[in-house]
C-alpha cells in the first residue's frame, strides 16, 4: 500500500519524450522551503476530498515531519478550494477489516473525506480535519497492522466531539446506523452528559 497520499511522483527535467500529461500538476520549484530547487517536480493529481475532482495544482512543497514526509498545499481546479497532502516512504502495510470481513488497505483520504461530510456548513478548518485524520492514522499504527473499521469510526468519533458537536451527531449518525429520531435523542444525551460540567462536592 502507498502510505504518500499522492498516488505517484516524479522529480526531472521536462522533456520533450517524457512531457506529463495535462491532468498533472507542475510546480517550480526555487522558494524558500521547497523540497527540490533548480528542478520541476512532476506531480500526479490527488481526489479533492470536497468535490472529488482529480484536478488540481500544487500551491506549495515542502519537508514536514522532520524530513520524514512531504507536504504539498493543492489547490482543486473545479471547486477552488485548498487541501493538504503528504507523501511519506512506504511503511508496513496497515489493514481495516470492515463489518463484512472484507480487508483492504487505509486510506487517509477516505478518513479525511467523511469528516468533511459530517462538518459540511461547520466552522471546523481544513487543517483541523487533516490533523485529526494524521492522528488516528498514527494510532492506529500503533495497534497493529491490521485494524477494525469500528475502531477507526470511533477514533474520529472521540475528536469529532472535541471540535464540533453537530458535526460529531452528524458522523455518529452514519457510524451507529441511525435509523429514527429517538437515536440523535439518545445521542444527544449521551454527549450533553458526557460534557457537562463536574458539580463540586
Amino acid at each position: 500500500m502507498r502510505i504518500a497520499v499522492a498516488r505517484r511522483e516524479t522529480f526531472g527535467r521536462r522533456s520533450r519524450s517524457n512531457a506529463p500529461r495535462k491532468s498533472e500538476a507542475a510546480v517550480r520549484s526555487g522558494a524558500p522551503g521547497d523540497v527540490r530547487q533548480g528542478v520541476e517536480a512532476i506531480v500526479s493529481p490527488v481526489r479533492c476530498p470536497w468535490c472529488q475532482s482529480t484536478e488540481d495544482r500544487v500551491v506549495d512543497s515542502r519537508l514536514a515531519e522532520d524530513g520524514d514526509a512531504v507536504r504539498r498545499r493543492r489547490e482543486c481546479l473545479v471547486c477552488g478550494r485548498r487541501f493538504t497532502t503528504f507523501e511519506r516512504v512506504e511503511e508496513v502495510p496497515l489493514w481495516v477489516v470492515k463489518r463484512s470481513g472484507q480487508r483492504e488497505p487505509f486510506e487517509r483520504t477516505k478518513v479525511v473525506a467523511g469528516m468533511v461530510a459530517a462538518c459540511k456548513n461547520r466552522p471546523v478548518a481544513e487543517a483541523e480535519l487533516e490533523r485529526v485524520a494524521q492522528e488516528v492514522e498514527e494510532l492506529m499504527r500503533q495497534e497493529g497492522a491490521e485494524v477494525s473499521s469500528q475502531r477507526i469510526g470511533l477514533a474520529v468519533l472521540e475528536r469529532l466531539r472535541v471540535l464540533d458537536e453537530i458535526a460529531y451527531l452528524r458522523f455518529a449518525s452514519v457510524y451507529k446506523g441511525f435509523s429514527q429520531a429517538a437515536d440523535f435523542a439518545r445521542e444527544v444525551g449521551l454527549l450533553e452528559k458526557s460534557t457537562a460540567p463536574k458539580r463540586r462536592a
